[in-house]
């Protein structure tokens, strides 16, 4: 496995990857490594020749009161996760070589963004498909591998994909979770012991408010079961819990056909996120 920090020694390694006709998985991440990266990059291995993972903590997502700064960082630990699962090349630059100019051009990324997380975190999505161009027109990836987690993200993303004609498939791997529920995110580290026990009454509520929405098709009262259910079991703060049509991020009504149960949960200090998507057969979509 080799580690480049340049945006030169990758598009050098990938022009050759590409002379020889081999197929690139790109696996974009911020580091810090966990299950859910490892399945992705697991995926990657899978499905093509050639896998190259980034870790870039990409400061055009994060807002002004974000956590940036104190995002966890470990180049040392991160390399030996990503050779134990395969992948070929990390590409690990720094802010400077990924945005060494600046001509105001900006991405916008529209109205799936103005709800969910984008309702609280203006102009993240924004810096998320800025970065994710980049790293598309750098790796040249055939396809690119996003979590199920960030099920916004990965819909956004989508679209941008299949709007602007970009050259590359999006491919969703599943929520990977420990074994009381709670989804795998490099922000568990920050939950006291007290919180992390506490967490995994999010999924809960959400497979609880799911079952709700099966009986009773009623939206609002769908909602309110996730709501109650979070705030009788955990000492957090609702950021949002909204129930949409997926990956289109709409209303649902009775022409919905998959939905994303999806919620934002402050526990302690720490923002977690989570959901289900499930189609109205209620059958839970890994998509």
């Amino acid at each position: 496995m080799e580690v480049v920090k340049t945006i030169a020694e990758l598009k050098k390694i990938v022009k050759k990857v590409k002379q020889d006709g081999k197929t690139i998985g790109l696996v974009p991440t911020m580091g810090y490594l966990h299950e859910g990266h490892m399945a992705l990059a697991t995926e990657a291995r899978k499905e093509n020749d050639f896998v190259i993972m980034s870790f870039f903590v990409n400061p055009t997502q994060f807002g002004p009161n974000e956590d940036y700064e104190s995002y966890p960082r470990d180049l040392e630990r991160d390399k030996k996760i990503a050779e134990s699962v395969g992948v070929d090349v990390i590409f690990a630059p720094s802010v400077e070589e990924m945005y060494p100019t600046d001509g105001g051009i900006r991405i916008h990324a529209g109205r799936q963004a103005t709800i969910l997380c984008g309702a609280s975190r203006p102009g993240h999505f924004d810096g998320v498909l800025q970065v994710v161009t980049k790293l598309f027109h750098l790796a040249e990836p055939t396809r690119a591998y996003f979590g199920q987690k960030d099920a916004q993200q990965a819909a956004i993303i989508s679209t941008l994909v299949r709007d602007f004609n970009f050259p590359l498939e999006i491919r969703t791997v599943p929520i990977v979770r420990e074994e009381d529920g709670l989804a795998k995110s490099s922000r568990n580290v920050y939950l006291s012991p007290a919180e992390r026990k506490e967490a995994p009454a999010i999924y809960r509520g959400l497979k609880r408010a799911k079952e709700e929405y099966l009986l009773s098709k009623n939206a609002e009262k769908t909602i309110q079961v996730a709501k109650d259910y979070i705030l009788s079991n955990t000492s957090g703060r609702i950021d949002y819990i909204e129930l949409l049509s997926y990956p289109d991020l709409q209303q649902v009504d009775e022409k919905t056909d998959q939905f994303v149960l999806a919620a934002a949960v402050f526990i302690g200090k720490t923002r977690l996120i989570d959901n289900i998507i499930f189609t109205k057969e209620g059958e839970t979509e890994n998509v």
